[in-house]
């Protein structure tokens, strides 16, 4: 029995993701942008879809909205949430990946993302300033040794994983592994596309969780100043079952490694594909944190998400109707004429860019924007200051996801002989 479920769930989900494929070929725009080479560069198509209106339905059949006024009103409304207003189900191959209160609406997601909450405080961001600032040096001290180096793999990947680990009190020593898990379980949000992704999603998650759950042990015997002890304390008073403490661990693991992450790859690529850009962080690189904020406008790490309709409204002009769901596509909202002027350009003194949709918006605003704003800052700012001479050396490429928009390397020098 278990051979015959895994191969009807092979053909369901192999058929979910041809027939999307097939619509993408027959020029479906939001198909598309699931799959290359369209997702390698959505933002054509999201031009073509703005000049249709601020939502479009698929030939599938769902409806994405791609104007930052239909966007940002799907993100803040009540009337919209992250879970379906009954009891419908998720689509098979999206119903892979539990991320605690980032999956829930109220009153759930009030208790969880309160407890949350202490390990993204002012006074905790100042905690993490320093430990950043020695983590990035460190990592630039191999990095302008060696003149060669992969910007993906030698820096902006273990920066955040360094960050987020001790911040979850995860050892060094299982870095390496948090990485490979945190890499897999990323990809999950894109949804699984056969049987065999799905085995490796849950196998990954498994591993995952039976790490959290060894120091969750750990630190009841021995607490420290981390989020783990809290969270132990949290499941030892009664607030958190154990399976809300593994989904909170696991969303904290994939917001925090992967917002940051591709801030500073997506960042860096864009600063040193427009060298007048570059040329002024390096004069000024006071300019850093606006230009985290333009970087995070004009190549947003998450591009898109969805909102289900609780309740029969409309949005500039187009009814929803309860029980239906949009993809609010983030990446071309952040480009939309209407909202910013000439959006395709980068410009880090842009005045009005952290009017970026990125983090979201509403109930549901990222809890850990000022950890990821504060990395991306440290890490612009000392690309710029200790590596003014910085260049590709090969084209980037790109990760095989559509909802994240992430490099996998980045080939570059520092020019320096």
């Amino acid at each position: 029995m278990q051979i015959l479920d895994a191969l009807r769930t092979d053909a369901r989900l192999r058929t979910a993701h041809g027939l999307s494929w097939l619509a993408a070929q027959a020029r479906d725009h939001p198909s598309r942008l699931l799959h290359h080479p369209w997702r390698d560069n959505p933002y054509p198509t999201y031009r073509r879809l703005r000049a249709q209106g601020p939502f479009v339905t698929s030939r599938l059949g769902f409806r994405t909205a791609h104007t930052h006024e239909a966007v940002g009103t799907l993100l803040r409304g009540r009337e919209f949430g992250v879970q379906p207003p009954s009891q419908e189900a998720l689509p098979e191959q999206f119903d892979v990946l539990d991320l605690s209160f980032l999956m829930k609406d109220p009153p759930e997601h009030t208790r969880l993302r309160g407890i949350a909450r202490p390990a993204f405080s002012p006074r905790r961001m100042k905690q993490y300033q320093a430990q950043i600032e020695k983590t990035t040096h460190e990592l630039l001290d191999r990095a302008a040794a060696r003149g060669d180096f992969d910007l993906m793999r030698d820096f902006a990947q273990p920066l955040p994983i360094a960050v987020i680990s001790r911040l979850l009190g995860v050892p060094e020593a299982d870095d390496t592994e948090f990485v490979r898990i945190g890499y897999t379980v990323g990809g999950a949000l894109d949804g699984a596309r056969s049987a065999s992704h799905l085995r490796r999603i849950r196998q990954a998650t498994a591993r995952l969780d039976a790490l959290f759950e060894r120091l969750l042990d750990q630190r009841r015997a021995d607490p420290r100043e981390d989020v783990i002890s809290a969270l132990a304390a949290e499941a030892d008073d009664g607030r958190l079952t154990a399976a809300e403490v593994n989904t909170m661990c696991r969303l904290l693991l994939v917001a925090g490694f992967e917002t940051t992450v591709n801030l500073i790859g997506n960042g860096t690529m864009a600063l040193l594909r427009h060298r007048e850009q570059w040329r002024r962080l390096v004069a000024e690189p006071e300019l850093a944190g606006n230009a985290v904020e333009e970087a995070l406008r004009f190549d947003s790490p998450v591009q898109m998400t969805t909102r289900w309709v609780h309740a029969d409204t409309t949005v500039q002009g187009h009814h929803l109707r309860r029980g239906g769901y949009a993809l609010c596509l983030i990446g071309s909202a952040n480009r939309d004429p209407d909202r910013f002027t000439d959006p395709d350009r980068f410009d880090i003194t842009r005045p009005d860019a952290s009017d970026h949709l990125s983090f979201s918006s509403g109930l549901h605003y990222c809890l850990g924007a000022p950890l990821a704003r504060l990395e991306g800052r440290i890490a612009l700012r000392a690309l710029a200051e200790r590596l003014p001479r910085l260049r590709p050396t090969a084209r980037p490429t790109h990760r095989r996801t559509s909802v994240v928009r992430a490099l996998s390397t980045f080939p570059v020098t520092t020019g320096h002989q």
